[in-house]
């Protein structure tokens, strides 16, 4: 690995790094800056920005915010909350698998917001200490995004997969995500039944307590979204996004059903070879020359592609719920699954441009250094997976930025499935808007970011699920592939 590439490395790190500090908008802004130092300060060539991934988002996002703003997310919330209430005792098991849930359902884990003090509450009430379902339940929501059908993270792997030889459908990935996910999640979830000292033994908490403001504070008021009436044009809008999803899924199993049509494609001629004068020099040294073969046009029926088809079934969902369920657009553009969404197309178009144009530019020296360990233990991807994304806090985005460069290396589709819920890494380090505001909601204060950063209520949960996860999924992906 030469000099200059160390040098451009940093900066592509350190785009990432400043920009995870800023949040939000910033994290694919400033990727920007990187980008313009590669490009005009050291002549590489641009990378491709994900447009089709962006594009998946945006629909989808749109549909989810759609719904959002109908009120049809009150609704999931509060069937969530009667679940929770009924078996109040089960909560470090229940809480995860709801949020989990909610996730896999909008394809985003933003959801979960209104529902995180009720999880809180629950615990209090029933004198459970509340950073047991709390810490692992903010994981889940994260960790639904490999498992949900409209997920930027499942639908790029989907598409880059079938780019590169590897041919699978969201169906075949969610067969493997799901149970592995919801392995992991259970067995953080067992890993924190017992998580730190009994409310009534901790004495930092009695001591709170003691004070009859913290105790009201703490126990006074009560979370809760039952006394909401939620309207029947809610519900519905709830069951045409179902709806949606059950049309995108069924498309992504049966793909003899999607339409087609005629299109263009080049026939080679072999008696038509020419070789151009725009050779490829190095030194003295001739590299490589571009040879072309010309030919003639073909028409040929083309099936309707995935990408395409969850556009607009998303879109044409969202616009129903406009139509006959009085969602307000102006109240979606202000939710926060939208804005979350728009801060999510943000991060991936500026961090995978920017990755990809690095790693495009030199690939060969990649394969070189990389092909003897990934050719020997084809599995070590996943750790590379985790470190991208505890920089870049986006799965999607490690999964367009890093995809590619894993299957350049010769890495099989089957071990790159298996490892797939490594991409989630970014509780490491808990400046997740998710982890923030869990750790806000927890009126008791148990639920903690602690004095080191890294000893946070996060941590453990997160690296049992993932480790767990990814173990099981590699199996399950070994066994059927």
């Amino acid at each position: 690995m030469s000099l200059l590439m160390i040098l451009q490395l940093l900066i592509v790190l350190g785009a990432l790094w400043v920009g995870s500090r800023y949040g939000s908008l910033a994290l694919g802004a400033i990727s920007g800056i990187g980008l313009a130092l590669l490009v005009f300060g050291f002549g590489l060539k641009p990378g491709n920005p994900p447009t089709d991934v962006i594009y998946i988002i945006i629909a989808a996002v749109t549909c989810a915010g759609i719904m959002q703003a109908s009120g049809g997310m009150d609704w999931l919330i509060q069937m969530a909350e009667r679940l929770l209430r009924k078996h109040p005792d089960r909560i470090t098991f229940l809480a995860p698998l709801t949020t989990f849930f909610l996730t896999v359902l909008v394809g985003t884990g933003h959801v979960v917001y209104t529902l995180m003090p009720i999880i809180c509450d629950i615990a209090l009430k029933k004198g459970i200490r509340p950073e047991r379902p709390c810490g692992v339940a903010s994981i889940a929501s994260q960790v639904g995004i490999t498992c949900s059908p409209i997920a930027a993270a499942v639908v790029a792997f989907v598409s880059i997969s079938n780019t590169n030889g590897f041919d699978i459908t969201i169906p075949d990935v969610l067969m493997i995500s799901i149970p592995a996910c919801l392995c992991g999640l259970m067995a953080a979830a067992a890993a924190s039944y017992h998580r730190g000292l009994d409310l009534d033994k901790d004495p930092e908490f009695q001591k709170k307590i003691a004070d009859p403001v913290q105790r009201e504070y703490i126990y006074g008021s009560s979370a809760t979204t039952l006394d909401k009436e939620i309207p029947q044009s809610a519900k519905n809008a709830v069951f045409i996004f179902l709806g949606a999803l059950a049309v995108i899924v069924f498309f992504a199993i049966i793909q003899e059903a999607l339409p087609s049509y005629k299109t263009l494609r080049a026939v080679q001629d072999a008696n038509a070879l020419y070789i151009t004068p725009d050779l490829a020099v190095s030194g003295d040294q001739l590299v490589k020359a571009n040879v072309y073969i010309k030919g003639t046009t073909e028409w040929y029926d083309k099936t309707l592609p995935m990408n395409i088809v969850i556009q607009v079934v998303m879109i044409t969902a969202a616009a129903l719920m406009i139509i006959f369920c009085k969602a307000s657009p102006k109240k979606a553009v202000a939710g926060p699954v939208w804005q979350s969404g728009m801060v999510a197309v943000v991060a991936i178009y500026g961090i995978a441009w920017l990755a990809d144009t690095y790693f495009s530019n030199y690939m060969g020296e990649m394969k070189m250094m990389l092909a003897g360990v990934v050719a020997q233990y084809p599995w070590s991807i996943a750790f590379v997976f985790f470190l991208v994304s505890v920089l870049i806090n986006s799965q999607g985005a490690v999964v367009v930025a890093m995809l590619p460069l894993a299957y350049s290396l010769g890495i099989e589709g089957p071990v790159l499935l298996g490892v797939l819920p490594a991409v989630y890494g970014y509780f490491f380090i808990p400046n997740y808007p998710s982890d923030i505001a869990t750790v806000n909601f927890d009126r008791s204060g148990t639920t903690v970011i602690g004095k080191y950063l890294l000893n946070h209520s996060f941590m453990m949960p997160g690296l049992i699920c993932v480790f767990t996860s990814t173990i099981v999924a590699y199996i399950l992906s070994s066994i059927i592939y």
